[in-house]
């Protein structure tokens, strides 16, 4: 089993969902999250005041699947719903799940899963 998570700016929210849908990827959770990279973040004038934001506003995607497969299909649909091609696209991590389990089943592995 393999989690996936992907950091993308707040307008591919839909975008990524779509295309997760797409491929027939309905397990996902997602999260408002603040982060900053390589952008540092950017400055506003507020009342004629300079303010530099550190944090960006992203979405945080939590997917995880049970094969390699299917890690690749996902990744690469993300990747493609996210892309813009300008700094602060974001990142997709992928890494083995050691364990799961359906709370209301007790079912654990792939089958906690699928």
């Amino acid at each position: 089993m393999i989690k996936i998570e992907a950091i993308v700016r707040e307008e591919k929210l839909e975008d990524v969902k779509a295309a997760l849908n797409k491929i027939e990827v309905t397990g996902i959770t997602v999260f408002q999250v603040m982060g900053c990279g390589v952008q540092k973040g950017y400055t506003e004038l507020v009342r004629g005041q300079q303010v530099d934001y550190a944090l960006r506003p992203k979405v945080k995607f939590e997917i995880v699947v049970s094969t390699e497969e299917w890690a690749d299909k996902t990744i690469k649909a993300i990747q493609e719903a996210a892309y813009t091609g300008s700094v602060g696209d974001g990142k997709i991590f992928a890494y083995d799940l050691r364990s799961v389990m359906r709370i209301r089943t007790k079912e654990t592995g792939t089958q906690a899963i699928n």
